[in-house]
């Protein structure tokens, strides 16, 4: 039965509902999607009533938490992509295929971490991932998912990131344009005692974000990434530091190593085709070569103002989990 709320009395009816068992979620129980679905208008209803009822002291997240190179770097590519060389020479590649940049401001990132925590203590029922490994204290950041962190003004900042920032990075760096209309979203934390690690795998997306919000002076040790090299066959280890993000195809394999102390936080974003197509083998549509003055970005048949446009098509209700 769908629950139908007031917008007066939508928090409190949220925070009174008891949520599936993390057992339930893992064995998929019918029982766990019918709840999402059926109370989804009452926990959109809720977030927006913790948003006015908070409005004096929350964050209002927007892209003025990111990196001041990369935004002034995006917003001119807006404008003119003609310019969209200066948004490639921000990205270091790692391996053909997987890059790494400064993403967020880390001077802001304190109030980003603090509005995600103000979302936690807001009591609101939010769905962990519980499709992968890590489901212990993770959140559904898309309207697409079960139980998704559906905050408007977080969501605005959601869908700014998804169009403005990483969708014409992807198609930029990794040739996906047609495979990335759709997105997908969601939190994880490692730790030592608990969703530790994530063996070698590749994801079910064409582009793949992964984006560290640990603060500076939240140090960690272990968790290392490896990726998998096909050109060399080689395994190529790397570190996410405090800001910084890693975007990679999502046919390249991966894997973290433990965490053996502190905790590591990402937010993890997707991007593939509508019904989850994602591109099969490699994507000869790209190329970045190394100048000696810059990174020069060339791309078959696709032009700059094509891949720093925005898809017109609707958003489909697949989920990867």
């Amino acid at each position: 039965m769908k629950t139908t709320t007031t917008n007066t009395n939508a928090l409190a009816q949220a925070r009174a509902l008891t949520v599936p068992t993390r057992e339930a979620s893992l064995n998929r129980d019918p029982s766990v999607s019918q709840f999402w679905n059926s109370n989804r208008e009452l926990l959109e209803d809720a977030w927006r009533e913790w948003e006015i009822e908070n409005k004096d002291s929350l964050l209002i997240p927007d892209e003025t938490l990111l990196d001041p190179k990369l935004r002034k770097a995006i917003n001119d590519a807006w404008e003119n992509p003609e310019k969209e060389n200066a948004v490639a020479d921000l990205w270091e590649e790692i391996i053909p295929g997987v890059y790494s940049a400064q993403f967020f401001d880390l001077e802001r990132l304190a109030e980003f971490r603090k509005y995600l925590e103000d979302t936690v203590n807001s009591e609101i029922p939010r769905r962990a991932p519980y499709g992968i490994q890590l489901n212990r204290y993770g959140i559904m950041l898309d309207p697409r998912s079960e139980g998704h962190l559906a905050a408007p003004n977080f969501q605005a900042f959601y869908n700014e990131i998804m169009d403005r920032y990483m969708r014409p990075i992807a198609r930029l760096l990794l040739g996906t344009y047609g495979y990335d209309n759709q997105t997908f979203g969601f939190s994880i934390q490692y730790n030592p005692d608990k969703d530790k690690d994530l063996h070698a795998h590749t994801d079910a997306s064409a582009a793949t974000l992964n984006i560290n919000i640990n603060l500076p002076d939240e140090k960690f040790t272990g968790s290392q990434v490896d990726f998998y090299d096909k050109t060399t066959g080689k395994t190529v280890q790397t570190t996410f530091e405090s800001g910084k993000a890693i975007i990679h195809r999502g046919n390249v394999a991966h894997a973290t190593h433990p965490i053996t102390s502190g905790q590591r936080s990402n937010l993890v974003v997707w991007l593939y085709g509508d019904h989850m197509q994602i591109p099969r083998g490699s994507v000869s549509s790209y190329g970045i070569a190394n100048n000696s003055a810059s990174k020069v970005v060339t791309t078959e048949s696709i032009s700059a103002r094509e891949r720093w446009s925005v898809p017109n098509s609707p958003k489909d209700t697949f989920a990867p989990f």
